[in-house]
């Protein structure tokens, strides 16, 4: 569970002050200040000034929470047990801090599952800013005079179905983050949640339904633009359709014939330039307007840019 990306989207996207964020999480004033100020992935949990009794065993607690959320109903311990386990390694706090904590890390697991009587749900209808898919795919193009294989990079906006594309040759850290950096900047803001598959370099391991062991640096990415991640189930390419669908149209409409570009910067440039010329030529759908003209529309509902995220570089904040 990434506190920290949880403790940013309520104070700095959701609007929740520190108090109640402390109030909801059992930590203390100064430790949420702390984590705030922070662009770690996880919180490291160091005895502030005025520090909780929770605070140098909430990591701990987080990872029993955790494993107990994959036992089976009778085998979990409660949360007077788990208590009665803090304080058997030196914790003198109240049940009640440990209590509260265990409620907002329920939450967020909650919210991340989302299930229903029948299991996992993801919804094929949405708000506009609500949500963006993303996909992979593989493509040829010739670059240089030679025939390239590329990994490419696709985005769609859930509500205006406006898309971007770009290559690139691998699918590492590095060029996922570039992906989101260049698509957010042209889509014109970052939606409030992002659909993916289970691809490796946002998922560590899958557990049962949504159960996701998510990737640190990937992890550090969302929480720095605030966008909350759900996760298609294995072999559920369905629960993100529209990318999906836009996969096979790019094919269509960018990779044939096979594009000709001097260099992979030259054709990115090309695939951006012909990306917002079919936003404004391809209708909609469901709604009056082409792409371009609800896309408009849904740009006032995005989360503003905040600086690009470099996967590489710690900024301090005073």
């Amino acid at each position: 569970m990434a506190l920290l990306s949880v403790i940013r989207r309520w104070h700095l996207r959701d609007g929740h002050s520190i108090r109640e964020i402390a109030r909801r999480t059992g930590l203390s004033r100064n430790t949420i200040r702390k984590y705030l100020r922070s662009d770690e992935v996880e919180p490291r949990f160091q005895v502030p000034d005025r520090p909780s009794k929770l605070d140098a065993y909430a990591e701990r607690l987080s990872a029993w929470l955790r494993t107990e959320a994959n036992r089976p109903r009778k085998q979990k311990r409660t949360i007077k047990q788990l208590h009665a386990d803090l304080m058997s390694l030196g914790y003198d706090g109240s049940y009640g801090r440990v209590a509260a904590f265990a409620r907002a890390w329920r939450e967020e697991r909650q919210r991340q599952m989302q299930t229903s009587g029948r299991g996992t749900f993801v919804p094929l209808a949405f708000e506009p800013g609500e949500a963006f898919q993303f996909d992979w795919s593989e493509d040829w193009a010739v670059l240089g005079g030679e025939r390239t294989k590329l990994q490419v990079a696709h985005f769609k906006l859930s509500y205006s179905r406006a898309f971007i594309v770009r290559a690139y040759p691998l699918q590492t850290h590095e060029m996922l983050f570039d992906a989101h950096n260049h698509a957010f900047r042209v889509l014109g803001g970052v939606p409030r949640c992002g659909i993916y598959d289970n691809m490796r370099t946002a998922v560590d391991r899958i557990g049962r339904g949504k159960e996701r062991q998510i990737n640190a640096r990937f992890s550090a990415m969302a929480s720095h633009y605030l966008f909350e991640t759900e996760f298609c189930n294995p072999a559920s390419g369905w629960e993100k359709g529209q990318v999906e669908k836009n996969v096979q149209d790019a094919r269509h409409r960018l990779w044939q014939p096979m594009p000709r570009f001097p260099s992979l910067e030259a054709l990115n440039d090309w695939l951006e330039q012909r990306c917002r010329e079919l936003w404004q030529q391809i209708p909609h759908g469901l709604r009056p307007g082409s792409i371009e003209d609800i896309r408009v529309e849904e740009a006032r509902f995005l989360m503003p840019m905040p600086r690009l995220f470099d996967g590489f570089v710690e900024y301090s904040k005073l």
